[in-house]
């Protein structure tokens, strides 16, 4: 479905009478309802009697279950949410007001051409990006695995450069290419190291060699090999300490394009490692990693937590079952869900940029699911997979809200300047840029012109803290619980630590939101066009109304650029967040369905 939608596009692209006749709001609509039409594809793909238990095809490259159809519907749905969020700029709106200011009409036409290339590009893009994801589900072999992952990853590095004009834009698709690229050559690397020494390249059959046979170093090249694939999917999650690529790259990309980043290539990636688990064996039960026979290590080994990470000596051996054993999977996602949660929380109270705080912010989540992935008990995948909703519902509302402020805030600032032409000079080349939100300064009182949107993400930010009884405290709960039923005490003192700390700097936030309004940057134009428009034009042509926007006299505000779908979005979303103890069987009952299935697999 989504390769057939992805060649239509591309021909109604290259077709000038087709692309000429047809908007950008257009595309986004058509690439909404292709994402829609998909989920429900998947959906009725249950009605398939032997997909309980997995059918192979393409000889075997991919495994298509319950998991996969589960996971496919909902960022099917998540990625038509996005598509809404693409502001409805109209060209109508104050012309008579930017006519006599822009004087180069040329540019002007240059400038609403490139907006119009970059929408259609974001439409085209992003179903390049989830076919890759959807792959990447149900991938069940080296190969698949690998080409599933560079199509997403290809598709939003290009995402990241789509704004050609923006100079930071670009950089922060290189920077993301670059070492995007590096992960890809270690889980290339890791794959390799694995076919070396078994053989092998499809999953299932690799475990089931590795479980029966009782050579060492098979089983030291599998493990060696799933090192490199796992620190591979690490670096792409951001997860620390890989994580240094993501607050730049987050920060430079215009926030269209970061809400895609920091939601999509996670959902499947961290999926596919909870897939590798299943698939590959890699259980506390079931296989058994090397470790060392060391007594400086003695007084970290009750932590699950650095043994595997030191160089093989000659001292190793492979523990039996009944041996307190170490595994290479749970070493790793511990050492890196334990680096998360304190560089992800430490670091972010430093940050001024609303976007680098919020990609901090993302890191401690990641190290919050990376724990019950590492737990890896009945119920640590439920709370893994319900910290993987939240964390989607929760992220996507509050990119939706700070994109409906971006586009209030500098609407009104670009009205302003259109009045004061010394302070309006440049083309429109790079409006979307414009709309971005980059300090969180910017913020400031905005309760008192957008009180509804300001409590909307005032929820979301109390979600993400913690604070109950909205919908992220359920999923720490969760998290925190099973880890310490599974007695990882140290760890579950550690998270609950930076969660209370991480809540001072979504606190800050809050209260620059609902501090007066009087020193913002609007209300400083507004008193400059004022001064102007009292000198050099006797007052005339200008009437301000506190606390919107200029307007002039005999005409209405200024056209909204919001859809009335966005702003739906957002509330039901807010609802969702701050209800959700009212009804959160739903949820909480899917969640629970999906893990006995994978846990049982």
């Amino acid at each position: 479905m989504i390769i057939c939608s992805i060649l239509i596009l591309i021909g109604a692209i290259a077709l000038p009478n087709i692309n000429k006749q047809l908007s950008p709001v257009v595309f986004h609509r058509i690439t909404a309802i292709i994402f829609i039409y998909a989920a429900a594809l998947s959906f009725n793909a249950f009605y398939i009697q032997s997909i309980g238990s997995g059918i192979g095809i393409y000889s075997g490259l991919f495994h298509v279950t319950y998991t996969s159809q589960l996971i496919d519907i909902f960022i099917f749905i998540i990625g038509a949410l996005i598509l809404v969020c693409w502001p409805l700029l109209s060209n109508n709106s104050n012309n008579s007001i930017n006519s006599s200011f822009i004087n180069n009409t040329e540019d002007k036409v240059l400038s609403n051409t490139n907006k119009t290339s970059y929408s259609i590009e974001y439409s085209l893009i992003v179903l390049f990006s989830v076919l890759g994801a959807s792959l990447l589900l149900s991938s069940a072999d080296l190969i698949s695995m690998y080409l599933s992952i560079e199509l997403q990853s290809f598709g939003v590095y290009i995402l990241a450069t789509i704004y050609r004009e923006s100079e930071s834009a670009t950089n922060a698709g290189l920077k993301y290419f670059l070492l995007g690229g590096l992960s890809s050559c270690l889980i290339l690397f890791g794959s390799g190291l694995i076919y070396t020494f078994t053989g092998l390249t499809n999953l299932e059959s690799i475990y089931s060699l590795v479980s029966v046979f009782d050579s060492n170093n098979i089983i030291q090249g599998f493990s060696l090999g799933l090192i490199f694939i796992i620190v591979g999917f690490l670096f792409k999650i951001a997860a620390a300490p890989l994580h240094n690529w993501s607050p730049d790259v987050y920060d430079d990309s215009p926030t269209i394009v970061t809400i895609w980043l920091t939601i999509m290539p996670k959902i499947s990636i961290l999926m596919f490692l909870l897939e590798l688990q299943t698939q590959i064996g890699i259980l506390e039960n079931n296989f058994a990693f090397i470790s060392l026979h060391n007594p400086l290590m003695g007084v970290v080994s009750n932590l699950d937590i650095l043994n595997s990470v030191f160089p093989l000596g000659p001292d190793t051996h492979i523990l039996n079952n009944d041996e307190n054993t170490t595994y290479v999977l749970k070493n790793l996602l511990l050492l890196s869900s334990l680096f998360s949660l304190i560089l992800g929380t430490v670091v972010g109270l430093a940050q001024s940029r609303i976007k680098r705080l919020l990609a901090y912010s993302t890191i401690s989540h990641i190290g919050f699911i990376l724990l019950a992935l590492a737990i890896n008990t009945e119920q640590s995948i439920d709370s893994f997979i319900f910290y993987i909703v939240q964390y989607s519902l929760t992220n996507l509302n509050t990119f939706l809200i700070l994109i409906a402020l971006g586009y209030i805030i500098h609407n009104s600032l670009i009205n302003t300047k259109s009045i004061t032409s010394n302070l309006y000079n440049n083309t429109e080349g790079s409006t979307f840029a414009k709309t971005d939100i980059g300090f969180i300064s910017e913020l400031k009182g905005q309760f008192f012109s957008n009180p509804l949107l300001s409590l909307s993400l005032t929820i979301c930010l109390f979600s993400m803290a913690g604070v109950p009884p909205l919908m992220g405290f359920f999923s720490k709960q969760f998290v925190l619980y099973s880890a310490i039923e599974s007695g990882y005490y140290f760890i579950s003192i550690v998270a609950i630590l930076v969660s209370v700390v991480s809540a001072s700097y979504y606190l800050k936030v809050i209260r620059i939101l609902h501090t007066d309004e009087l020193t913002t940057p609007a209300h400083s134009l507004k008193r400059v066009a004022v001064a102007l428009s009292s000198n050099g034009n006797g007052g005339q042509g200008i009437e301000m109304t506190s606390p919107n926007p200029l307007k002039w006299r005999g005409e209405t505000e200024s056209v909204s650029i919001l859809s009335n779908f966005h702003s739906f979005l957002i509330s039901t979303l807010t609802l969702s967040i701050l209800l959700f103890v009212l009804k959160p069987s739903i949820i909480l009952n899917s969640t629970q369905l999906l893990s006995l299935s994978l846990y049982n697999f």
